[in-house]
């Protein structure tokens, strides 16, 4: 069974910095896609950024310019680097991949941002 391991997260003041870091452990190959959702308390999830295993990456509009996204493809393993947060970041920060059609998600790790 694939499973999502995050870590990272927790609590910072506007325009401090958090770094998320998940990996896809006993997967005998690497992933095409990995990549960060957020959803915040009476919001659906969003895209936050993606990247494929052959390098190109996509971000959220609201993100550009402060969060990169990278991922190490031996490892299957993604890190989201987040800076110059802000309090509109606030939410729980989900790490996705998706395997022969079939999306998978880590356990979620809250991110929040003080003013």
């Amino acid at each position: 069974q694939v499973q999502l391991v995050e870590s990272g997260g927790g609590w910072v003041q506007a325009g401090g910095s958090l770094r998320l870091s998940c990996a896809v452990p006993g997967v005998g190959f690497s992933v095409t896609t990995m990549g960060w959702y957020r959803q915040a308390p009476g919001k659906q999830r969003e895209l936050v950024a993606t990247v494929t295993s052959g390098g190109p990456t996509n971000y959220a509009d609201s993100v550009k310019g402060r969060f990169t996204i990278s991922r190490d493809n031996a490892e299957n393993t993604v890190w989201l680097q987040m800076n110059s947060l802000k309090a509109g970041d606030t939410a729980v920060y989900y790490c996705n991949t998706r395997i022969f059609g079939i999306n998978y998600w880590g356990q979620g790790t809250q991110v929040t941002v003080s003013s």
